[in-house]
């Protein structure tokens, strides 16, 4: 189980990681890139705590339902592989 203080974290860390992805052209190893990825995600939040944030602070976000197409793919919560 994800604690609210993991999520935080993960999410924190993921902007930063996007950011260095975004400014540094010396990245060249993908299992890196990969296996960084894979770390992150497994505390980043999925649509049900964007959701439950969403109806505490509407200001603040917007419910994944409301932001996504019908279409949009679904994340496995243990694996986080998409389907």
């Amino acid at each position: 189980m994800t604690t609210p203080a993991e999520r935080t974290k993960a999410v924190i860390e993921t902007r930063r990681f996007l950011q260095m992805l975004a400014s540094d052209d010396s990245l060249t190893d993908p299992s890196k890139i990969r296996e960084a990825a894979m770390r992150l995600l497994r505390h980043y939040p999925l649509d049900v705590d964007l959701a439950v944030s969403a109806a505490a602070f509407p200001n603040v976000w917007l419910s994944p339902e409301a932001s996504q197409p019908r279409s949009a793919v679904g994340v496995d919560r243990k694996t986080r592989h998409r389907f």
